[in-house]
C-alpha cells in the first residue's frame, strides 16, 4: 500500500479539499482521487527528509504563545485602521535567524504571516536572513528580539 500510496495523509487532504471545493458528484470523486493519488507520487520526486519533531511543553508553550500574539495584533491592527494614528511607520527588517530546518523555518514563515500587522517577505538561504515586513514597526530591534526569544528559540527546541 506504501508503494502505491507513499503519502496517504496528503492524498486525504487533497482528495477531501477537492471534494470540499468542487462538490460532491461522481466525477468530482473519481478526478479528485485521480489528482489526490498523482499529486502525492510526484512527492516521491521531491525526497522530503523525515521531520524530527519533539513535542512536548516547548510546542505547547508555542501554540499558546501564538495564539495570544495573534490576539494581541488583531487588537493592534484594528486600532490602526479605525483611528489611522499619524505616527505610524511601516518598513522592512532584516531577522538573521539561526534555524536551518526547512520544517522550523516553514513553522516561523506561518506564525509571522498569521500574525497580523507582520509579513514574511523572503528568505535569504545564503545569509540566514528573513526579511519581513511590519505595519507598525517603532524599534527594529524590539521586533528581532521578540520573534528569536518568543518563537525561534521553542522552534529550535521542536525541530532541531
Amino acid at each position: 500500500m506504501k508503494r502505491f500510496l507513499p503519502f496517504p495523509l496528503l492524498a486525504t487532504a487533497l482528495f477531501a479539499m477537492w471534494i470540499l471545493l468542487t462538490g460532491f458528484s461522481p466525477g468530482h470523486i473519481l478526478l479528485g482521487a485521480l489528482v489526490a493519488l498523482i499529486v502525492s507520487r510526484t512527492m516521491l520526486s521531491l525526497a522530503p527528509e523525515p521531520p524530527r519533531v519533539r513535542l512536548g511543553w516547548a510546542f505547547v508553550r508555542l501554540a499558546g504563545l501564538v495564539v495570544v500574539d495573534i490576539i494581541r495584533s488583531n487588537i493592534a491592527v484594528a486600532k490602526i485602521i479605525l483611528f489611522n494614528p499619524p505616527h505610524r511607520h511601516s518598513d522592512f527588517i532584516e531577522l538573521p535567524t539561526d534555524l536551518r530546518s526547512p520544517y522550523a523555518l516553514a513553522s516561523l514563515a506561518l506564525i509571522i504571516t498569521a500574525t497580523p500587522g507582520s509579513l514574511w517577505v523572503q528568505h535569504d538561504a545564503n545569509r540566514h536572513v528573513i526579511l519581513i515586513h511590519v505595519l507598525d514597526l517603532v524599534d527594529e530591534t524590539e521586533w528581532v528580539t521578540l520573534i528569536r526569544e518568543r518563537y525561534e528559540r521553542l522552534l529550535m527546541e521542536i525541530f532541531e
